[in-house]
């Protein structure tokens, strides 16, 4: 029997040349996952996205029959984009029975309201990459890279991040993390008690005093070299670390 719990992972960034981490993710899937009654997966559930095309690829392949599996088994998935997979489809969802969350999403968390975010939006600071985020977000632009040969997109989508990298190396890391006004305005506009969300890959609780009111902020870990999820239930929330 499925416990009345809410598991939160981001930043996974699956990728054909990286099987440790589809295997780390396909026992979390079996183990934690198996046991919970939510998943939410806050963007970057792949390293890149080149469109539901793609489908019948391996890595993708693997992941939506393990998804599926756990969806027939009573497992409610949902999916948000992130930076790298925004081209992410309802043939995607078919697949693999998630459900694809707008960005950002109000929840009932348990009877907490609840913000969930990929967090990308939130680093305000980084002008450039909020340039970026605004032109691959744009429905006109995705339907215009969709239309190209699946061949094409992804030497896109490699040039795309060997210009990510370069551009990270120009950065403060300041720069690249979130701006606390932005936060604190976020908070305001949705007028709930806490937020979660990834991109920054600095895993923790945070704590935020805004307008004489007391928020709390989670980062979930990345999955680079190991993972992590945070656990969310009737009595709150915890982080933890995947194989734990």
């Amino acid at each position: 029997m499925r416990a009345d719990t809410s598991l939160f992972i981001s930043d996974l960034h699956l990728a054909p040349d990286d099987p440790a981490s589809l295997k780390r993710f396909l026992a979390f899937l079996a183990g934690p996952a198996g046991q919970a009654s939510q998943l939410y997966i806050l963007g970057d559930l792949f390293e890149t996205w080149v469109g539901d095309d793609d489908l019948p690829s391996p890595l993708p392949g693997a992941v939506c029959q393990a998804l599926r599996r756990q969806a027939d088994a009573g497992l409610a998935i949902f999916i948000m984009h992130g930076n790298r997979d925004f081209l992410l489809g309802e043939g995607f969802c078919q697949a693999s029975s998630a459900r694809l969350l707008p960005e950002p999403a109000l929840i009932d968390l348990h009877g907490a309201p609840t913000l969930l975010m990929h967090g990308d939006s939130l680093c305000s600071d980084d002008l450039a990459y909020q340039q970026f985020r605004r032109q691959v977000r744009d429905p006109v632009w995705q339907q215009a890279v969709l239309a190209r040969p699946l061949a094409e997109r992804r030497l896109m989508a490699s040039q795309m991040l060997d210009q990510s990298s370069i551009a990270k190396g120009s950065k403060t890391m300041v720069t690249m993390d979130v701006n606390q006004e932005t936060v604190a305005e976020t908070f305001r506009k949705y007028a709930c008690p806490r937020l979660i969300h990834g991109h920054t890959h600095r895993p923790a609780r945070h704590g935020h005093l805004v307008d004489g009111h007391e928020r709390e902020r989670w980062i979930l870990p990345d999955w680079y070299e190991a993972g992590g999820y945070l656990r969310c239930d009737g009595d709150g929330c915890r982080l933890l670390d995947w194989p734990g």
